[in-house]
């Protein structure tokens, strides 16, 4: 994600309904979702011109605030339709889609409930998460010293800024470590996901992965398990203690910047990218962008 600073950038945003220029979709300081992270967002990915399951994205960013106990002023269309528009704004085919939802300034404190709520969507162009070479042969985690909440405490099925911060904090330390990213347990010690994706196992030709009950059922997840069913693969979701890692084969995460990505290592645990992982990474490249699919894998995987 190299380039000039994300206030900086050339184009427009679309901002409360209208197109506006990059350099001025700014908000006052005061902003309520700037000191209390009451702002939801999605993120989102074009492929050759479209925007991969736009609509459901769109549906949760309505979900996630009203979780979060205000209303979207604009509808699912209204927002499907800015997103496209946008995206032929910028000139761009392949591209990430940023919308974000947040209460502004009138009321700062805890109680924010006549706080204007704003709308924003931006694009721009994004590559690989990973390092393309490190993800061909599988990207390395570390382990999490955060855990993902009990849902008794936070809004876990919001996609939530607040509830990022942890993830933040995970990615950084597992950097500094010389991993790509991190595994979080969750707050029973059983296995979660990573900072922004999901997880699946491999173990004797099934796929294992954890129930999403404490964080997001993710798009793209639940694109995996259609993928993984649609090959007539067998699949269970269920709770995974950390110790049952030493015993699996493959491990991958998948999420909508991740895409479908291999991992080898979590901690002391170590994994081969095998024939469901790359599959499954093959199919979910022919999902997103069935006409381009056979000649960018084969470059991804060298």
């Amino acid at each position: 994600m190299s380039g000039p600073s994300f206030d900086q950038r050339d184009g427009v945003i679309w901002y409360d309904g209208r197109l506006v220029p990059w350099t001025d979709a700014n908000l006052h300081v005061l902003s309520h979702g700037l000191h209390y992270a009451s702002a939801v967002f999605e993120g989102e990915r074009a492929y050759g011109g479209e925007i991969f399951k736009l609509d459901e994205h769109t549906r949760r960013l309505h979900e996630s605030a009203r979780l979060l106990d205000f209303e979207i002023p604009y509808s699912v269309q209204e927002i499907n339709d800015a997103c496209n528009t946008l995206l032929r704004e910028q000139g761009f085919s392949d591209a990430y889609v940023r919308p974000i939802a947040w209460r502004g300034s009138e009321m700062m404190g805890v109680s924010a409930q006549q706080n204007t709520i704003h709308l924003a969507i931006a694009v721009w162009e994004w590559p690989s998460y990973f390092d393309p070479a490190e993800r061909a042969k599988g990207i390395r985690l570390g382990i999490a010293e955060y855990r993902r909440p009990d849902p008794r405490t936070a809004p876990c099925k919001s996609k939530a800024a607040g509830l990022y911060m942890i993830c933040t904090i995970s990615k950084h330390a597992a950097e500094k470590n010389g991993y790509a990213d991190a595994l979080m347990y969750d707050w029973r010690g059983y296995v979660a996901e990573a900072t922004g994706a999901n997880i699946f196992f491999v173990k004797d030709g099934v796929l294992h992965t954890p129930t999403p009950d404490c964080f997001l059922d993710g798009i793209t997840r639940r694109t995996v398990i259609e993928l993984a069913r649609r090959r007539g693969y067998e699949l269970v979701e269920r709770h995974i203690k950390p110790e049952e890692m030493a015993d699996f084969e493959e491990c991958f995460i998948c999420g909508t910047a991740a895409e479908v990505t291999p991992v080898s290592e979590i901690g002391p645990y170590r994994f081969v990218p095998g024939d469901i992982t790359l599959t499954l990474m093959r199919d979910y490249t022919d999902e997103v962008q069935p006409a381009t699919a056979p000649q960018q894998m084969a470059a991804s995987m060298g």
